[in-house]
C-alpha cells in the first residue's frame, strides 16, 4: 500500500524540526548571498522551521516563515522559540500573504518538487522581493536523484531495490534547464546554479541508520513503501554496507540562485 506522507499529521512534525542546517548548507549561502545588505527573508515552505532558523544564524534581521501546513507551523514555533526575529504564518508558495516589494532574500529549500506550476510560484516570488532581492531554489534535480548508492549517498540504495521509487524521483523533480527557464520568464536575471553535497546526518554506526530508516524520520520518499517493503530495503541496505562504522550521509542538491 501506498501510505504517503501526510504533512498535516502531528507524528511528521518532530521529524522536520530536530534536525539542525549542515555547515556546508551555511556556507554555500555565504557565498551566494551578502548577509550584510540583508534585512528581511521569507522562507517559503519553512516546514518545521529548520531554515529559518539558519537564515537567522547568518545574522538576518528579520525572517518569516511560511508554511501551508498548520501543523508544521506549530512544531516550527517550538523550534524557533528562542528566536525573536523569526515569525511564522500560514501561506502557500502561490499565495504568500506576504507584502510586495518588500524582502532582500527569499528562499525555497526542498519545495519546487511539490510544485507543477513553476511560473505562478516563481511569479509569487518575484512579486513581494525588492529590487536587487536574491531568490534561493534548492531543490534536487532527476541526475542528483538517480546517482549510485553507496555508504554516503545512501537513497542511491532505495532505488536499487524499488525502481518505482526512482521513476516517482524522476517524474515529480524538475531539470535545471526548466527552473531556469522559469526563472527567466519570472524577470528573474543573474542566474546561478551550483551543486551542494549537503551532509544529511551523522551516524555513529549503520545500526543508528537503519533505526533511523526504520522510522522513516524526514524521508518522505519512504512514505512511499509498506511495512513489508521498507524491511527489504533495510536488509538491503544494510547488506550493501558492510561495515558496522560511523556513516555520513549526505544528498546531492542543486542550487539556483537568481536575482530581480
Amino acid at each position: 500500500m501506498n501510505m504517503g506522507i501526510d504533512f498535516h499529521h502531528k507524528q511528521n512534525r518532530e521529524a522536520y524540526t530536530s534536525r539542525q542546517a549542515d555547515e556546508t548548507w551555511l556556507k554555500a549561502v555565504r557565498e551566494l548571498v551578502p548577509a550584510d545588505t540583508i534585512n528581511k527573508a521569507l522562507d517559503v515552505g519553512c516546514g518545521g522551521g529548520i531554515y529559518s532558523k539558519a537564515l537567522a544564524e547568518l545574522g538576518i534581521d528579520s525572517i518569516t516563515g511560511i508554511d501551508f501546513s498548520e501543523t508544521m507551523l506549530e512544531g516550527a514555533r517550538k523550534n524557533c522559540k528562542a528566536y525573536s526575529q523569526i515569525t511564522f504564518k500560514r501561506g502557500s508558495a502561490f499565495q504568500t500573504g506576504a507584502e510586495s516589494n518588500a524582502f532582500d532574500l527569499l528562499l525555497e529549500r526542498a519545495l519546487i518538487h511539490h510544485i507543477t506550476d513553476l511560473n505562478t510560484c516563481f511569479n509569487e516570488a518575484h512579486r513581494v522581493l525588492k529590487e536587487g532581492g536574491i531568490f534561493i531554489v534548492q531543490d534536487r534535480t532527476p541526475d542528483d536523484c538517480t546517482l549510485k548508492g553507496d555508504e554516503r549517498h545512501i537513497r542511491g540504495y532505495f532505488f536499487d531495490l524499488f525502481p518505482k521509487l526512482e521513476e516517482n524521483e524522476i517524474n515529480r523533480r524538475h531539470k535545471s534547464d526548466k527552473v531556469i527557464k522559469n526563472l527567466k520568464e519570472a524577470g528573474f536575471t543573474d542566474i546561478k546554479e551550483m551543486k551542494l553535497w549537503e551532509t544529511r546526518q551523522i551516524y555513529k554506526s549503520k545500526e543508528e541508520l537503519l533505526d533511523d530508516l526504520r522510522l522513516r524520520t524526514g524521508r518522505s520518499i519512504l512514505f512511499e513503501l509498506d511495512d513489508e517493503e521498507l524491511s527489504s530495503l533495510i536488509s538491503h541496505i544494510d547488506k550493501s554496507i558492510p561495515l558496522n562504522r560511523t556513516v555520513m550521509e549526505q544528498d546531492r542538491w542543486t542550487i539556483w540562485r537568481a536575482v530581480k
